[in-house]
């Protein structure tokens, strides 16, 4: 529930600010930060390591 509370709160703020240019920041700030945790485990982690 809180998750969905602090995405939401991020949403209003983005839209009464009008500062939607933040939202393709967030998102891929997000998709990378997934990538590493997700591939830390694995056999690809010094593939994914090597590209940063």
């Amino acid at each position: 529930m809180a998750k969905v509370s602090i995405v939401r709160e991020f949403w209003d703020f983005m839209k009464i600010r009008k500062k939607f240019w933040l939202a393709p920041i967030i998102i891929v700030l997000a998709l990378l930060g997934f990538l590493i945790v997700f591939t830390q485990s694995s056999a690809l982690a010094p593939f994914i390591y090597a590209l940063f």
